[in-house]
């Protein structure tokens, strides 16, 4: 088990690595994470959902996703706390000061879910969240020392040193763990070394001293994982270049599903950017982009308390095209209703009004995997696939114009102008085709293949980690389990 010093360490790519080094190995190797934190999620093949950094590290082990390898999904949300989602299926939403109560009960789904993981792999790479030195949340802990000890799984902690501090904060970890919590620690990962790592030798030997723990390598900076999906908005990049097609993304309260954008970021041709809601529309802005949200009415609050939807209805008149994203789609509506109080108190909202649909927030939530084609800027149709996460159920005449025919059925909309564009397809722009079609519309080309660029990533990070790692201690620790009390 992989846990860190603190949160954004590095632990989620290093899972990703280990995942393809050891698949590559001829392993069946499976990823895990007990609770995940995050409101980039994606849809399984079985029906459910989990965070969007353990559908990558499913991918890196060569395996199909499943609900089971992050059992407890906590995704924030306005006024209500957090959507807690158990096996893939939502169970409630609790306040953050309510949610200690109900860890305990999560315990049981988690190692359940550990135990059919395990079933079927030689290896599993098991990943915790935040850190166990935050030692007032160890009570009922799930996702860190509490999974570790419950299940027997040696742990590894991961510490990045580019933040500065690392000798502090491995120290100060040991020095705060309880006993038996520190005992499962085996040793430790120094991650995002730049420069010569032969330089903090002496440093990683102090560590080994003041802790009982032995290193087990230290992980130069690797540049090329600003190329993978981010696991949440502390990954948020600036913009991707200057010159070429600018595309905006505001950087909604609640953003969700971000990566959606990733494909666009990393063409040649684009300048992606994601823009504060306290400054107005750059006025540069060739395309925006309305992202998937958690709180698509506090979001949408959001936009009209910072005069966007203004901005946005005189960028159309202007020639402008818009891209509604599942949250951001609902958000181009006239209407926005939440009758049961789904994602806060029950009402409605006005929406930007850029289509003629009106959405409701209902159960129960769409959860799934899906592929079709659109012909929104080709002469033929082209292939898309992607997932949908929502609770929306969008009507009206513009949903005759629908964004996608998915094999389930039509989905989303398109206004008279074809300016305006609203899909619960996350995922669309990962089609090569469709994405070169909607660039050359703007009169620009498209120089990625992205799906095969993740793989080649995901192998050169395996390449990176077996340089830098002492892999063959790692699966040795890895066995010590099966003898674990």
């Amino acid at each position: 088990m992989l846990q860190g010093t603190g949160s954004d360490v590095g632990k989620s790519l290093i899972v990703a690595g280990l995942c393809r080094l050891f698949s590559r190995r001829g392993l069946k190797v499976a990823p895990f994470k007990p609770q995940n934190m995050s409101n980039n999620a994606a849809a399984t093949p079985d029906g459910g959902e989990i965070g969007r950094a353990q559908m990558l590290q499913a991918r890196a082990a060569g395996i199909a996703a499943s609900v089971h390898l992050n059992p407890v999904l906590l995704k924030p949300q306005s006024q209500t706390g957090a959507q807690v989602v158990v096996q893939g299926k939502v169970r409630t939403s609790v306040a953050a000061r309510d949610y200690a109560a109900l860890k305990p009960s999560l315990m049981a789904p988690v190692l359940d879910s550990f135990a059919r993981v395990g079933a079927g792999a030689d290896l599993v790479v098991v990943e915790g969240a935040g850190s166990p030195a935050e030692i007032n949340l160890r009570a009922g802990d799930i996702a860190n020392m509490g999974f570790a000890r419950a299940a027997g799984v040696p742990v590894v902690l991961v510490a990045d040193i580019d933040r500065g501090g690392v000798i502090a904060n491995l120290v100060g970890t040991a020095a705060v763990l309880e006993a038996g919590d520190r005992a499962m620690v085996a040793g430790f990962v120094i991650n995002k070394f730049r420069g010569d790592p032969a330089l903090f030798e002496d440093g990683a030997r102090e560590i080994e001293r003041r802790t009982g723990w032995r290193s087990f390598g230290i992980v130069p900076h690797f540049a090329a994982a600003s190329r993978l999906p981010a696991e949440d908005s502390l990954g948020i990049a600036a913009a991707s270049r200057e010159g070429g097609l600018t595309v905006v993304v505001p950087r909604l309260p609640h953003i969700a599903n971000f990566d959606d954008c990733d494909p666009l970021r990393l063409e040649e041709a684009v300048s992606l950017r994601f823009a504060p809601l306290d400054a107005p529309l750059p006025g540069d802005a060739d395309i925006v982009i309305l992202p998937g949200s958690k709180s698509t009415r506090a979001d949408l609050a959001a936009l009209l308390a910072a005069g966007w939807d203004i901005d946005l209805k005189a960028f159309v008149r202007r020639g402008g095209m818009v891209v509604g994203l599942c949250g951001g789609y609902q958000m181009l509506g006239r209407t926005v209703r939440d009758p049961d109080g789904l994602e806060g108190p029950p009402g409605e909202s006005a929406g930007l009004g850029l289509l003629d649909v009106t959405t409701t927030l209902a159960a129960p939530k769409v959860t799934r995997a899906t592929r079709g084609h659109s012909a929104l800027f080709g002469a033929s149709p082209l292939p898309v696939e992607g997932y949908r996460i929502h609770m929306g159920r969008t009507e009206g005449p513009d949903c005759a114009r629908p964004a996608v025919q998915l094999d389930t059925g039509p989905d989303g909309a398109v206004s008279p102008c074809g300016r305006v564009i609203g899909t619960y397809v996350h995922g669309l722009f990962g089609a090569d085709g469709f994405r070169a079609a909607f660039l050359a519309a703007h009169g620009r080309g498209s120089s990625l293949a992205y799906e095969a660029q993740v793989d080649a990533v995901l192998d050169a990070l395996a390449d990176h980690l077996a340089q830098a790692l002492d892999t063959e201690a790692l699966l040795a620790l890895a066995q010590t389990r099966a003898s674990a009390p």
